[in-house]
């Protein structure tokens, strides 16, 4: 049920790669299809207001992450589309709202808590360090290995707490990083297959996304969890 963004994301990529649709560019038609999902997920219930503040945060943070990214060259939309800005279809964002979206439905529905978050200040620098040397690495040396040092240090003390009916579990957050990070990575591929995006040693025949693309989600989970953990707590003690 947490899942529910991604997969009419990777669905309606999947069927239009397949499947031409009359009188509509195809690129736009994943818009409006996305769109109308996430109307129906609000006006259901599935997701809540606060929920889908978060969502648009996460498109605008993906959307410029994805227009410089096509502007240096690291992989591109090929297709004509009404919707596109700098070369980049507005859908692209909602890639990136979809972890948002599945990191607010899981914490919801698991009813999930944390212990030794390390605070405002360390995960607020460092998520936004992490999110600036997305930019910088094209022009500076990358810092990724050491900012992943960096999220050891700050959250080896950091637990989830998550419940599935009656019981209690918990999971080192670092390693929920990881997991996250890798089924992203499958789903990377799966969009790359159905030419939602191509990375430029796929434009003769598509292959498999480079393993080193799972540090990238790693890192960019990392950013997803920081916000999502810090609103819920700053609407917890609104609540209090």
């Amino acid at each position: 049920m947490s899942c529910i963004f991604p997969v009419a994301i990777f669905g309606t990529l999947a069927i239009s790669g397949t499947v031409e649709i009359p009188f509509i560019y195809r690129y736009d038609a994943i818009l409006v299809i996305l769109l109308a999902v996430q109307y129906f997920m609000y006006w259901s219930g599935l997701e809540t207001r606060d929920e889908i503040k978060v969502i648009c945060v996460f498109h605008v943070i993906g959307l410029l992450l994805e227009i410089y990214k096509v502007r240096m060259g690291s992989w591109a939309y090929p297709e004509p589309g009404l919707t596109k800005l700098f070369g980049v279809p507005l859908y692209s964002g909602f890639m990136y709202a979809s972890v948002a979206s599945y990191m607010c439905q899981v914490w919801r529905r698991l009813r999930m808590d944390m212990t030794g978050w390390p605070g405002l200040a360390s995960a607020g620098l460092l998520g936004g360090a992490i999110y600036l040397n997305f930019f910088t690495h094209h022009f500076i040396p990358d810092f990724r290995w050491w900012l992943k040092a960096l999220v050891l240090i700050v959250f080896w003390r950091t637990w989830i707490i998550y419940r599935v009916r009656n019981d209690t579990y918990r999971m080192p957050l670092t390693l929920a990083f990881f997991l996250v990070g890798f089924f992203i990575w499958l789903a990377e591929n799966i969009a790359t297959f159905f030419n939602a995006w191509k990375y430029p040693d796929q434009y003769e025949a598509w292959q498999w996304v480079s393993f080193s693309k799972i540090s990238s989600w790693f890192l960019l989970v990392i950013i997803s969890v920081i916000i999502v953990a810090q609103l819920k707590h700053v609407k917890a003690n609104r609540i209090q």
